[in-house]
């Protein structure tokens, strides 16, 4: 069994920051990719940014420049740093990663969702 547990949402001005988390714990041997979604509302889930294994990362378009993925591989930690926020990026966001486990077993798997609000 493998949990991602997500945190740091809540509500910012626009132009401010947020940082978010997401820690992955259980019968981990190793993860792939990790990732941040993000729905808002009426509107389909969509990818925000993701960062391999080894570092490589893929942002949306939206968020280029704005928002830094990065991972602690040691803590099996994920973070998603958003400057410069816009009330466009208001949505629940969720963690996401490929998880190879002890079993071993290849999983997907997501974390429950954080809401980030932005607005002034």
């Amino acid at each position: 069994q493998v949990q991602l547990v997500e945190s740091g949402g809540g509500l910012a001005q626009p132009g401010g920051s947020l940082r978010l988390s997401c820690a992955a714990s259980g019968s981990i041997f190793s993860i792939n990719t990790m990732g941040w979604y993000r729905q808002a509302p009426g509107k389909q889930r969509e990818l925000v940014a993701v960062i391999s294994s080894g570092g490589s990362t893929n942002y949306a378009n939206s968020v280029k420049g704005r928002f830094t993925i990065s991972r602690d591989n040691a803590k099996n930690t994920t973070y998603l740093q958003m400057n410069s926020l816009k009330p466009e990026d208001t949505a629940v966001y969720y963690c996401n990663a490929g998880v190879l486990t002890i079993q071993p077993t290849h999983l997907e798997v997501w974390g429950q969702g954080t809401l980030v609000s932005v607005s002034s």
